[in-house]
């Protein structure tokens, strides 16, 4: 049975031993705040896969991947108002949909924190090999000749044999990870100044020189198909990646004056301001640089991160292209003439994107320390370091797995396998949501949703409609990660889990420290 060894919430709260917070934070501060955690990383990386899947209709699957995550959100503010613990949707679906479930979307959530980290560390190494490539070093050396070796530059699917910038950055964050680095707000808010400040002046520049031929034809690839990956909704699928980060408002609730109020305002409001942004970034990259998807013998749009499309974009005559690109919008800002702009957008994300990657591999081992506290998870995994107090066994097998799939695979692959895991996530909590208005309809919610009966369904509806539009590939490799879990839990969860020892009360043992207030990317 899917529906059983469903975890008490009073029990999960209980394991948790949260205390109350301080109500503080009003719809201004949401507004920042999803601001802050969403805006920078997706805009930065996905530009160029955006505009192979779509052109220049990628502006529509902004659009479309905004309101997707607007819906999800509200059901998401829910149940994480009831149940503020770590452990994301995977506590949550323990606490509604049983423990199978809750197994799958743990095991899930692999691919939205580790997968993810993966591609954010493809990412920076997109933009930090484009500076070592166009910087002098202010006339110090000549100009390229602190570039690496094309073959160590990218992955075996993307035209190299090993992306070195992207299996390093992932290790020196579970270095930093295993000595206890944790970042402050004011950290995170100078870094997301930096990426703003970045974004901001790539718009200023890009729209004057905008020309309207660029954006002709405007739907090359047309909506795309089921199972395609191509087309705006392929697009959508995979610009997905750019709003993650949206849940730290939903998780916000505890603090929040005026919750049910305050919520809605700071979710749309900052999803709302991001998606101008994103509009304006992609507007302003398609404008003036063109984004023509490169196309196959068949005719057909050739899918980012393939060797097919690693070969065209080889091609000297289609060296210039904007969906060839490793570093977009730095890419844009050379081939307008504003190369020295450019080498700044690359030397920002060089120094944002590293402490993105820190918090989604910090998230992952928060995920795997609560699943391995609940029992599903050998207790080795949730074993913390005398000295820094870290969950060192489970962060240095989640850093080695991050580098290798930084090392090995394009960022748009990565990506797409990683918001598989993310949308299957939030459809189990859209559903957990209706589940719990019928199960428990007076327990108490500081958040409720509004409109629960049409935002929910709608959110599940758009999640699926995305999912089903990843590719193939994506998909299969997704029921195959859901498969080996299954194997995993029946062979170890199942026999060994806290509620198939009839333990029902919380246990001692280690407790993590509690989790940056406020950071960029998916919150643990």
């Amino acid at each position: 049975m899917l529906f059983w060894r469903v975890k008490p919430l009073d029990k999960i709260l209980e394991t948790a031993g949260k205390k109350a917070l301080t109500r503080q934070l009003g719809a201004f501060q949401l507004t920042m705040l999803g601001i802050g955690a969403v805006i920078g990383t997706g805009i930065f990386v996905l530009t160029a896969e955006a505009g192979q899947k779509a052109g220049p209709a990628m502006m529509i699957a902004f659009i479309i991947a905004a309101v997707v995550c607007a819906l999800a959100a509200l059901a998401y503010a829910e149940l994480a108002s009831m149940v503020p613990v770590a452990g994301s949707a995977y506590t949550y679906t323990y606490g509604v949909l049983g423990e199978a479930l809750a197994w799958i979307v743990g095991w899930a959530l692999v691919l939205e924190y580790a997968v993810a980290a993966g591609a954010v560390s493809v990412g920076w190494s997109g933009y930090m090999n484009g500076l070592l490539m166009h910087t002098d070093l202010f006339g110090l050396v000549e100009k390229g000749s602190l570039a690496l070796p094309r073959a160590l530059r990218t992955g075996p699917f993307d035209g190299g044999a090993f992306n070195v910038l992207a299996c390093m950055i992932a290790l020196v964050v579970t270095w930093l990870l295993l000595i206890g680095t944790s970042k402050s707000a004011k950290v995170n808010a100078v870094l997301v100044s930096i990426k703003v400040a970045a974004l901001m002046a790539f718009i200023a520049i890009s729209l004057p020189a905008v020309q309207s031929a660029n954006f002709e034809p405007f739907f090359p690839t047309g909506w795309g198909s089921p199972m395609g990956g191509i087309g705006v909704l392929g697009a959508a699928a995979s610009i997905f990646f750019a709003y993650v980060g949206f849940d730290a408002v939903s998780t916000a609730s505890e603090e929040t004056r005026n919750p049910n109020r305050n919520i809605p305002i700071g979710l749309i409001g900052s999803l709302l301001i991001c998606s101008i942004f994103y509009l304006l970034v992609g507007y302003g990259a398609v404008g003036a640089a063109g984004s023509t998807p490169l196309f196959g013998a068949d005719g057909k749009a050739l899918s980012p991160g393939t060797p097919e499309m690693a070969a065209a974009c080889a091609l000297v005559s289609n060296a210039d292209a904007l969906v060839c690109s490793k570093e977009p919008l730095a890419h844009v800002m050379r081939m307008i003439g504003f190369g020295g702009v450019g080498n700044m957008i690359g030397l920002a994300a060089a120094l944002a994107l590293p402490s993105v990657v820190l918090m989604m591999v910090y998230g992952q081992t928060r995920i795997f320390f609560t699943m391995s506290r609940d029992g599903l998870l050998p207790e080795v995994l949730s074993r913390v370091h005398p000295k820094y107090h870290t969950p060192h066994v489970i962060t240095i097998i989640t850093g080695v797995f991050v580098a290798l799939f930084g090392a090995m695979f394009p960022v748009g692959i990565l990506a797409d396998i990683s918001n598989s895991g993310t949308l299957f996530a939030f459809i189990m909590v859209s559903i957990g949501v209706m589940i719990l208005r019928k199960q428990q309809p007076n327990r108490h919610r500081p958040f409720r949703t509004p409109l629960v009966w049409v935002v929910c369904p709608l959110a599940v509806a758009g999640c699926l409609l995305l999912f089903f539009n990843l590719s193939l590939y994506t998909i299969g490799l997704f029921f195959i990660w859901a498969a080996i879990g299954l194997v995993v839990y029946r062979l170890y969860g199942y026999r060994h889990s806290d509620l198939a020892r009839g333990i029902t009360t919380a246990e001692g043992g280690e407790v993590l420290p509690p989790e940056p207030p406020f950071h960029e990317g998916p919150q643990a």
